[in-house]
């Protein structure tokens, strides 16, 4: 059976941040060890999938009295070896009563699922571990937004039922529409996502396209047994200790008996992020599960933004036949080719709105003269190459050099 957390209640419905409820479940399942939790902020990003700083935030606000209560979740011991250096501090969870309400969570849905993804879930497994039909409404309430103008509101039914959608295709839930109280669905919660789920994202490591990926949780970190010693490799302290090469320095191939294979469920991709990828699939077979986790995730994200299929589809199909050598695929798809160039808005697509073809009035704004120099020249090489001509000097500061004149011989 799979290793299960209890996530006091108030931490699924109360103030704490999406990120907080993945941050509190990897923290509570890793300080089960006789020694605490001593995974470093960098640790527990790589397992989470969640960035550095909002780790950090979410630690911080779990240390912290709450508002309501004033009560804190983790706390935080810092250590100093002999001789003053300082270690990764040492977290524990709060004690839990039995009469404490508290949903049961499986750590590796920590990892497979986005936090909001994963708030849900928590709430689902409380509310069928009770009894209760949820609707639509009371998931919003628990799933409100958190920062921003609309801070406290609660999620409308649609965000609401794409997220549940989401959890359904990855396998972590079933639901049984119009099976439960007055009409009202009726929800199963899994332990793992089920085996026979061909919708699994990868953008969420064994989940949902928020930011899920069907890895393992055992794939690049050890298991969250006990018996498992932390690592401090992904500590930051580790830095200060590292030695600066000189010369070239060429990383030998670990021995084939430290090379451990993939050992966990067979990676699928859900069918819209297939259909995003299917301009690029010669590349992919070659690529690791990680980085394949890492693309869908990237992809999840950006659909989840309001970026529409065709234009991620679109952006691949065009750097792909626009890029003439690929040396590393994987480093290009995510360093390059997935990445959305322009402003802030969604439709944006560098520099144009995507679905009408027409510049975009906030990043010509935003542009120098020199770029906007730039972008004409760009445009009329493209008009005169449809039109199959080509003039001799297009601007004042194109003019071709003069031609020198010949030199005068003595008489």
């Amino acid at each position: 059976m799979p290793q299960r957390v209890r996530v006091p209640l108030r931490v699924v419905v109360g103030y704490y941040s999406d990120a907080s409820v993945s941050v509190y479940t990897k923290v509570a399942a890793l300080s089960r060890r006789e020694s605490g939790c001593e995974a470093g902020v960098a640790y527990l990003s790589g397992l989470l999938g969640l960035a550095r700083s909002t780790v950090e935030r979410a630690l911080t606000q779990l240390m912290r009295p709450a508002p309501d209560d004033d009560v804190a979740e983790v706390t935080s011991y810092r250590r100093t070896l002999p001789g003053g250096r300082g270690t990764t501090a040492v977290r524990r969870v709060r004690a839990v009563g039995r009469a404490e309400h508290g949903a049961w969570v499986p750590t590796r849905a920590a990892e497979a699922l986005s936090p909001r993804q994963l708030r849900t879930y928590a709430a689902l497994s409380y509310a069928t571990a009770i009894g209760h039909h949820l609707t639509l409404g009371e998931l919003g309430q628990v799933l409100r937004h958190r920062s921003g103008k609309q801070a406290g509101q609660p999620l409308d039914p649609r965000s609401v039922r794409r997220i549940l959608r989401s959890l359904e295709d990855v396998g972590w839930i079933s639901v049984e529409r119009r099976a439960g109280y007055r009409g009202r669905h009726a929800y199963t919660v899994h332990d793992e996502p089920l085996q026979d789920s061909l919708t699994a994202d990868l953008e969420e490591g064994s989940g949902a396209d928020l930011e899920a990926g069907s890895l393992a949780s055992k794939e690049h970190h050890p298991t969250d047994s006990p018996d498992d010693p932390p690592t401090a490799a992904l500590d930051i302290r580790r830095r200060r200790e590292q030695v600066v090469a000189r010369e070239p320095v060429e990383n030998s191939p670990l021995p084939a008996a430290l090379r451990r294979p993939y050992a966990g469920p067979q990676l699928s991709l859900a069918p819209r992020i297939w259909r995003v990828l299917e301009p690029v699939e010669t590349l992919l077979p070659g690529l690791s599960p990680y980085v394949v986790r890492e693309l869908a995730r990237v992809i999840g994200r950006q659909l989840d933004e309001g970026q529409e299929p065709q234009q991620i589809r679109a952006r691949l199909e065009f750097r792909f036949a626009s890029t003439e050598q690929i040396g590393d695929p994987g480093r290009w798809l995510l360093g390059s080719a997935v990445v959305r160039r322009g402003c802030g808005l969604v439709a944006c697509e560098s520099g144009r709105i995507w679905h009408t073809g027409r510049l975009c009035e906030i990043c010509v704004a935003s542009w120098s003269a020199a770029e906007r120099l730039r972008r004409l020249h760009r445009e009329l090489d493209e008009r005169e190459r449809q039109l199959g001509i080509r003039t001799p000097y297009r601007l004042a500061d194109e003019r071709p050099a003069a031609a020198p004149l010949p030199e005068r011989r003595a008489t």
